[in-house]
């Protein structure tokens, strides 16, 4: 099992790729996904799936053209797909180029499996009113989009943002894993639970 790390599109997004010995599964490919499409090939690895933690533009950018190129379907929660009729969702803003539209499966929060591997599923808003974060166990880690960075938090302004529904989120799905799991973030470098349990400005109480 291995994890590797892209950072993808013009805000450097990370998207990051969860490999098997032969199955894949991608996490937010906010840009153009030609390394991650090299990096499948290389190494002989199908894509079963895209997992988005989140449908804000930067997370999305590379969503339509790893799905063609794949055959992956695009994951993520019923709960996020206004973002799909928004600016925030569609990009355009900032000088930025719209995202090339795409269509979403949407799934339920519990357990799945991608690329045969074992995923609890958890709904965690605060970001976004469908933000999911994606555990997998076996890899000891937790991909979870902009909720919680190294030693910061999400940004709560964008509509569907609520700070307190963000800090709950953290508090009941995130600081009750094992404290060394990775947190993978949607931007900067990874950290982990107990890491940000301790250091974590934003929950002090803990």
């Amino acid at each position: 099992m291995e994890i590797k790390t892209f950072p993808l599109g013009p805000l450097q997004t990370n998207c990051y790729v969860l490999a098997g010995s032969d199955q894949a599964v991608a996490v937010d490919p906010g840009g153009d996904p030609a390394a991650v499409l090299n990096y499948l090939s290389d190494n002989n690895l199908k894509l079963t799936h895209i997992l988005n933690t989140h449908l804000h533009f930067d997370h999305t950018y590379g969503n339509k053209v790893l799905s063609e190129a794949t055959g992956a379907p695009i994951i993520c929660s019923e709960e996020d797909l206004y973002l799909l009729e928004s600016e925030l969702g569609g990009g355009g803003t900032f000088g930025l180029p719209p995202v090339e539209e795409y269509t979403p499966q949407t799934i339920a929060t519990g357990e799945h499996s991608f690329a045969g591997f074992a995923c609890n599923v958890f709904h965690t808003p605060g970001h976004s009113s469908g933000s999911y974060t994606y555990y997998f166990a076996e890899a000891k880690a937790a991909f979870v989009g902009d909720l919680i960075f190294y030693r910061s938090i999400g940004r709560t302004d964008f509509p569907g943002g609520d700070l307190d529904m963000l800090k709950n989120s953290v508090k009941q799905h995130i600081f009750t894993l094992p404290p060394e799991t990775l947190l993978l973030s949607g931007h900067g470098p990874e950290t982990s639970v107990g890491d940000e349990m301790n250091h974590n400005p934003f929950f002090s109480e803990f």
